[in-house]
């Protein structure tokens, strides 16, 4: 009978723990001007003049797209970076334009196969949309956009961990390492 009990409450935890996990739909674009196989420093567009959010999940977002980041290959500096990163939270619904595209892998291995044009997407991103915009400092151009609907507007936002999980899902769809970053695959 113990061992019935013992069971039944490993089962209800793992089934617990599962239905708190959270997958978010996440969609990303990007520019086929991109120089993606040259980039390797990174800092965040500076957006005070403008009055960003000030609320406690920035410095939730910022540090997990940061880590991301920098688990990539990429440096953080405050000198010349060659990307800036910037994100915005919107708090209702709203339209989105985004493109149907090759996946950015296979568009780095066989750029010059790939037909570039782009097709135009209209999404309808659900209340809480966080959106992530990497811009070229250099050539003066977005290159990459990744976005997570559904993220705020639920008990969850305030979450360190669940905000770190949107950040996480979005820079999955961003598997570009920095330049001469060497990922050991022997692992």
């Amino acid at each position: 009978m113990r061992a019935i009990c013992t069971i039944a409450t490993l089962s209800t935890l793992f089934l617990t723990a599962c239905l708190g996990y959270k997958e978010f739909p996440v969609e990303s674009d990007y520019s086929y001007s991109g120089e993606f196989k040259k980039y390797k420093s990174f800092n965040f567009l500076d957006t005070r003049s403008s009055g960003p959010d000030s609320s406690m999940q920035n410095n939730i977002i910022e540090d997990a797209i940061k880590a991301r980041m920098e688990l990539q290959g990429y440096e953080y500096t405050t000198q010349n970076p060659r990307l800036l990163v910037s994100y915005k939270i919107f708090y209702d619904s709203l339209f989105f334009t985004g493109y149907e595209q090759p996946d950015i892998e296979l568009f780095l291995e066989y750029e010059e196969n790939i037909d570039q044009e782009m097709d135009p997407v209209k999404y309808n991103l659900r209340q809480g949309t966080l959106l992530v915009l990497m811009y070229d400092r250099e050539r003066k151009k977005s290159i990459w956009q990744g976005y997570a609907s559904g993220v705020f507007g639920n008990q969850y936002f305030a979450d360190k961990r669940y905000l770190q999980g949107a950040v996480r899902s979005i820079f999955d769809q961003y598997k570009v390492f920095a330049e001469g970053f060497v990922v050991d695959k022997k692992r």
